[in-house]
């Protein structure tokens, strides 16, 4: 299987597209989109030469909240036909490279996801977890080494990294912002950090304080950086009743502050869930996005005029 891009590296062209690209992708007229950059909707940057470029991830959060009437974005970011657009044939991609031991190709299947309109969460949710639990099961039977088991999670880890790459550069200054990360002796990496993203996505200012996180940091944290959200990834607790106790003051504390508390990690079954508070408990990343983008709601596209929905249609004959 060949690669669908030689260039690892994440170009302004990567980035950005013109107001006309965006129009055809999106199925509205230039003027359409110039219009939706005056209001807002759309935030654009201007180049050296005076032209406004759009960020590809505010067209692509538009198209995932479904305001828009129409939406082809193979015209937006052209397709590899090297990646698949159905997680089910990804995920069999995704197993092969593992088998492999190929990380340039697990690369190229979560970033190409991404660059082919597939939201963070469904990412996250639908490939890489899956994933992992494969690197996993592949491990326990002795079919992957120790160091390609590490090999192949650090290229996963590489690969959401550079995602980051894209999302950082999500638009609004008035971001709320979120505060999260897995606690103490939990060592894990890749959940917090799928939060993350998925919480960038979301249109958060998501600061993940990472692995191995103990409850005091996430105290000082809500005191000096005032989120409105605080997110716990559980994949591991070594001391249960200690775990207990000191969650409970976070909670406590954030509760009184009114901020929310997501949850979520497999260690989190049902029995420890009743001993704890909580706003939200998310099975996966999917569950996270969708309550992000209740607490922090965008204002909706405005609907077109009758006379930009004319100019929009083609003329007859084209």
């Amino acid at each position: 299987m060949t690669h669908p891009s030689d260039d690892k590296s994440l170009t302004q062209e990567d980035r950005y597209a013109s107001p006309a690209t965006v129009a055809s992708a999106l199925g509205v007229s230039v003027t359409t989109v110039k219009r939706w950059v005056d209001d807002g909707i759309l935030p654009a940057h201007r180049t050296a030469g005076g032209h406004r470029k759009l960020l590809m991830v505010d067209v692509l959060r538009v198209v995932r909240e479904g305001q828009l009437p129409q939406a082809d974005l193979t015209k937006l970011i052209p397709r590899s036909d090297d990646t698949p657009d159905q997680f089910e044939e990804l995920l069999k991609l995704f197993h092969q490279a593992i088998a492999q031991s190929n990380t340039e190709q697990i690369r190229d299947l979560i970033i190409g996801a991404y660059k082919n309109g597939q939201s963070i969460e469904a990412i996250a949710d639908r490939l890489i977890m899956p994933g992992m639990k494969f690197i996993g099961h592949e491990w326990s039977k002795g079919r992957v080494e120790v160091f390609e088991e590490h090999r192949l999670t650090q290229s996963v880890i590489a690969s959401l990294f550079e995602l980051r790459a894209y999302l950082r550069h999500q638009a609004g200054k008035d971001r709320p912002v979120a505060v999260g990360g897995a606690p103490e002796h939990d060592q894990y990496i890749i959940p917090t950090l799928l939060a993350k993203l998925t919480l960038l996505d979301a249109g958060w200012d998501a600061i993940n304080l990472g692995p191995n996180t103990p409850m005091s940091a996430l105290l000082q944290a809500m005191e000096d950086l005032k989120p409105s959200l605080i997110w716990l990834s559980v994949s591991h607790i070594q001391n249960q009743d200690q775990f207990i106790s000191e969650y409970t003051e976070l909670f406590r504390v954030a509760d009184a502050a009114g901020v929310s508390v997501a949850i979520g990690g497999r260690v989190l079954q049902t029995a420890l869930r009743q001993q704890m508070n909580y706003t939200m408990f998310a099975d996966g990343m999917t569950q996270l996005a969708t309550f992000a983008r209740t607490l922090n709601r965008r204002a909706p596209v405005p609907t077109r005029s009758r006379k930009a929905r004319a100019a929009d249609e083609p003329a007859a004959g084209e």
